[in-house]
């Protein structure tokens, strides 16, 4: 099962799961400090610059989340090296495609520390390149964080189970696409569930938590039809068709960036929003999607990211969506504010370690707990999970930004629904 631990305390979710965060702000479970441990540098010098190697989608019909892990990664650079970098030492970072291909996110991570010098890795957008990656990484030697690739199976079976510790992911795992899903579900009203999925890791997976753990909160749910859409898929008329002649009441797709544009406007084409109660899309609340679909997003849409710029309420993400929108007069994807906190996570770690040293690092970032934007981030020891909370929530149009934002918002602490050390089996 994929909940384990959560449903033992099912009436407490239930009741956290319903809570409304629009317009009432939660107390923050840490203080408004940065980084919440105190860190004394070792004086001396580092080697300079301070190399950090970065791949993302830079290409292609996804090339936008490139664009936008690339304006966090670099306005973390420009703030730190503006006030000295790490401790002393300036940070110099390099962007290369991982076009969505294990094989090449590998190929990067070599030529970032063999050839260019790296002395950190950063990024990768696909699951599958994340696990390309991890299969060479303990071989380079270097830390790698990852901001975007959610697949579980780097953290449980990589991190923990095979003992790969240079790999640390600080953005949420679809422990947030799946199993949070099925909390926020619990409460809808439709009993009746069928997907429209991506067609590889990714989908598979989210939909499979999804089912399992809404099964176990609600029994009476049924999942009626599943549809797998093979990736850079453009016309979605099949897949709407197969899974509405099941007669769902709740829609659960993992498409995301364009594909979800795309599959939302067909869907709207064919009358799905008129006849379903729920849509549900955990990738739905990233700003490419929002910008994409506009005025078109249907508000029966419920949807998340990796991170929502308006949340958490706190003076930490305030600023950074200020500085960002005056760099760049965008508001913050979230790749922009994972990757934009993996580089100050570096520059902790390398002050808490006083050196550049791997195996210092890693010790260092076990356990670390930082105030970040998107709010108390904790590295779990045990698997390098960073653990942080991001809502659900519902589309709504506020004319106060030019796309469509999230209100009814539902959250529960996130150490709640992640699933914990020791791992189940599949």
């Amino acid at each position: 099962m994929a909940t384990g631990e959560q449903i033992q305390r099912r009436d407490f979710l239930k009741k956290s799961a319903s809570v409304l965060l629009a317009g009432a702000a939660l107390p923050t479970l840490f203080p408004a400090a940065y980084p919440v441990e105190a860190v004394t540098p070792t004086p001396g010098k580092l080697k300079s610059p301070i190399k950090i190697g970065a791949q993302a989608t830079l290409s292609g019909p996804f090339g936008g989340y490139g664009q936008f892990m690339k304006m966090g990664a670099e306005l973390a650079v420009e703030e730190i090296n503006a006030v000295g970098g790490i401790m002393g030492s300036q940070i110099e970072i390099d962007f290369r495609d991982e076009e969505l291909k294990p094989s090449v996110a590998a190929q990067n991570a070599r030529y970032f520390v063999d050839d260019w010098g790296a002395d950190f890795l950063t990024g990768i957008d696909s699951s599958s390149s994340a696990l390309g990656v991890g299969e060479v990484i303990a071989e380079l030697d270097k830390v790698c964080i990852v901001t975007h690739a959610a697949t579980e199976k780097l953290t449980e079976k990589l991190v923990f189970e095979r003992g790969i510790k240079q790999i640390f992911r600080i953005s949420v795992p679809v422990y947030q696409d799946g199993i949070l899903a099925a909390y926020v579900a619990q409460d809808m009203p439709a009993k009746t569930w069928a997907t429209i999925g991506a067609d590889y890791e990714y989908g598979h997976t989210s939909w499979k938590f999804f089912k399992q753990t809404l099964k176990t909160l609600r029994p009476d749910v049924e999942f009626v039809e599943e549809s797998w859409a093979k990736f850079l898929t453009t016309d979605f008329g099949s897949h709407i068709t197969k899974v509405m002649n099941a007669n769902p009441e709740g829609i659960y797709s993992t498409q995301w960036a364009g594909e979800a544009v795309t599959l939302i406007k067909q869907a709207k084409l064919f009358g799905v929003f008129d006849k379903i109660q729920t849509w549900m899309t955990p990738m739905g609340g990233a700003m490419d999607v929002l910008e994409g679909l506009g005025a078109e997003y249907p508000e029966k849409a419920w949807v998340t990211a990796r991170y929502w710029f308006l949340y958490p309420p706190t003076p930490e993400n305030k600023a950074f969506v200020e500085r960002f929108h005056k760099r760049w007069n965008k508001y913050p994807h979230y790749v922009s504010e994972t990757t934009y906190s993996a580089i100050y996570t570096i520059k902790a770690a390398v002050e808490k370690a006083g050196t550049l040293e791997t195996a210092e690092v890693i010790k260092a970032l076990e356990g670390l707990a930082m105030i970040t934007p998107a709010g108390r981030r904790y590295f779990r020891p045990e698997d390098h999970q960073a653990v942080y909370e991001v809502p659900w929530g519902r589309i709504t149009h506020d004319p106060a930004y030019p796309f469509p934002t999230l209100t009814d918002l539902r959250a529960v602490p996130a150490e709640m629904y992640y699933r914990m050390p020791p791992f189940p089996k599949a």
